[in-house]
C-alpha cells in the first residue's frame, strides 16, 4: 500500500523558490495543471485546466494558459497526464469496525478489544480512506466504542493524524434488546453496540446527549429481522424497532438541534416507518418498493445503498442475506428511473478496511445502471449535498481544495477510481503524483 506523504519542497530548490515564498499571513499559492477535469457538477470533462489553490481553498479554475498567466509565482503541481476530480466522499462508514460479517467477528471486537485499541485502528482506517482518495466521510456510529469517532475527528482536524473530513454520528440508537450484543444469560450485562433508547423522553434525551458529545448526525436503527414474504409476495420485509412516536421524537429533536437523521432500514416495513418519521437518509434500503421509492423521491430523501457490504456479508451470513443483493439491485434500478437521490456509501467497517477499496462501490453503481458520470456525482457533489456541505464535492472557485487524480479515464473505466495517484485535502498534498 502506498503510504501517505505530505508533499515537501526539496532543500536544493530553496534558493529558486525563495522569491515564491508567501509573505507572513499570506497563504501559499499552488497551480495545478490538470490534463482533464471532471468537476463533480458538469456533465462533461474539461481538457487542459488550471486550478489555482490559495491556502485551503480553490481560487480560480479555468483554461490552463489563462490561469497560468495569472499565477506566475505559484508553486506548480503537474497533473497534465492525469484526470483530476473532486475528493471522493463516502457517506456510510464505520471507522471503529474492522469487518463484522458474522456475530462472532462482531462480538470479538466488542468483547476483546478496548475502546482505546479500536480508536487506534480507527485512526489507521482514516489514513487508509485518505489514501484511497476519500477526503470526506460520514461515520455512522461507533458500534459500542462510545464517542471515539469524535476523538478521531478531533485528531484529524488538529492535524495530529492524516484523515478525511469526518462527520460523526457517535453511538446510534435502538430499543432495548433489539441490537447486538444480546446475551441469553440474563445475569450478564454485555457491551451494547448502540445506545439503548426506550420511550419518547429517552429518545429526546439520547439525541441531546449525542449532540452534546459532538454528534454531527443522528442515526437510529429502524428495523431488524429480515424476511421475504411468501409467494407471490417478493417484498423484503422486516420487524420495526421503534414506535412511530419514538422515531418521530428522535427526528424532531435532532432537527430542532440542527442535526440531520440517518435511518438504518433494510426491509420495506422499516423503510416505511423511517419515511413516516421524516428522516433525511435511508441506509441500505434493500427492500425499497416502487411506492416507497415514490415517497422518497417526492420528499427528497437520500438513499445510501451500501452495495459493497451487502455482497460481502451475503456468503458468511447465509439465509435471507443471500438473496438480499438481488432485491437491492432491482430497487436500485427502479430508483434510478424514479429520480431518487442515490448517494455513494459503502458501509466499510462492515467489510475490512484493509481488504476492499471503498471505491469499489462506484463500480457496482455502474453495473446496476448508472452512467459513470452519475456514479462520480453520487460520490462527490451529491454526497456533499447530503452532508449539507456546499464547500465540498466540486472543483470550483471558493470550494475547499479537496482533489484527487487518476491515470486513466474513469468515464470509460470506473475502476480507475480504485487507483488514485494524487490526493490533496484542504490545499495539502497527502499523496504526491
Amino acid at each position: 500500500m502506498r503510504r501517505l506523504a505530505i508533499l515537501s519542497v526539496p532543500l536544493a530548490l530553496s534558493a529558486t523558490l525563495a522569491a515564491q515564498t508567501p509573505r507572513p499571513g499570506q497563504p501559499e499559492a499552488i497551480l495545478i495543471k490538470a490534463g482533464r477535469l471532471i468537476d463533480g457538477r458538469s456533465d462533461a470533462p474539461q481538457p487542459s485546466v488550471g486550478i489555482l489553490v490559495e491556502g485551503e481553498r480553490i481560487k480560480t479554475v479555468g483554461a490552463l494558459a489563462q490561469v497560468q498567466g495569472q499565477s506566475k509565482a505559484a508553486r506548480v503541481v503537474d497533473l497534465s497526464q492525469l484526470v483530476v476530480l473532486p475528493g471522493l466522499i463516502d457517506t456510510h462508514t464505520h471507522l471503529l469496525l474492522q469487518g463484522d460479517p458474522t456475530a462472532e467477528s462482531y462480538e470479538q471486537q466488542l468483547l476483546q478489544q478496548s475502546t482505546a485499541y479500536r480508536a487506534i485502528l480507527g485512526a489507521r482506517n482514516a489514513r487508509i480512506a485518505l489514501e484511497h482518495g476519500f477526503t470526506a466521510l460520514r461515520d455512522l456510529e461507533t458500534e459500542g466504542a462510545m464517542y471515539a469517532d469524535v476523538d478521531i475527528k478531533r485528531a484529524v482536524t488538529n492535524a495530529e493524524i492524516p484523515g478525511p473530513r469526518i462527520f460523526a454520528a457517535t453511538r446510534a440508537m435502538a430499543p432495548t434488546g433489539m441490537y447486538p450484543i444480546v446475551s441469553a444469560n440474563w445475569e450478564l450485562e454485555l457491551p451494547h453496540g448502540v445506545q439503548p433508547v426506550d420511550g419518547v423522553d429517552q429518545a429526546r434525551l439520547a439525541v441531546r446527549e449525542q449532540v452534546a458529545h459532538g454528534a454531527d448526525w443522528i442515526k437510529y436503527y429502524s428495523d431488524r429481522r429480515y424476511y421475504f414474504g411468501p409467494p407471490p409476495d417478493s417484498v423484503l420485509h422486516s420487524w420495526v424497532n421503534f414506535t412511530d412516536e419514538e422515531a418521530k421524537a428522535i427526528v424532531d429533536e435532532a432537527h430542532r438541534l440542527g442535526r440531520r437523521v440517518a435511518a438504518h432500514a433494510i426491509g420495506s416495513d422499516g423503510i416505511a416507518a423511517a419515511l413516516r418519521a421524516g428522516v433525511n437518509t435511508i441506509e441500505h434500503g434493500d427492500g425499497f418498493t416502487d411506492s416507497l421509492l415514490d415517497v422518497a423521491a417526492a420528499r427528497g430523501v437520500y438513499w445510501v445503498p451500501t452495495v459493497t457490504v451487502a455482497l460481502y456479508v451475503a456468503g458468511p451470513r447465509g439465509g435471507v442475506w443471500g438473496p438480499i443483493p438481488a432485491a437491492q439491485k432491482r430497487a436500485f434500478q427502479h430508483a434510478l428511473k424514479k429520480g431518487v437521490k442515490i448517494v455513494l456509501g459503502t458501509d466499510v467497517g462492515g467489510f475490512p478496511w484493509t481488504e476492499v477499496n471503498q471505491a469499489k462501490e462506484f463500480e457496482y453503481y455502474v453495473q446496476y445502471g448508472m452512467t459513470p458520470m452519475q456514479a462520480i456525482k453520487s460520490g462527490t457533489s451529491l454526497a456533499a449535498e447530503l452532508l449539507g456541505q456546499p464547500d465540498l464535492g466540486a472543483v470550483a472557485p471558493g470550494m475547499y481544495a479537496d482533489l484527487v487524480a487518476v491515470s486513466g479515464d474513469p468515464l470509460k473505466d470506473i475502476t480507475e477510481l480504485e487507483r488514485v495517484k494524487f490526493v490533496m485535502k484542504g490545499g495539502v498534498v497527502y499523496l504526491p503524483p
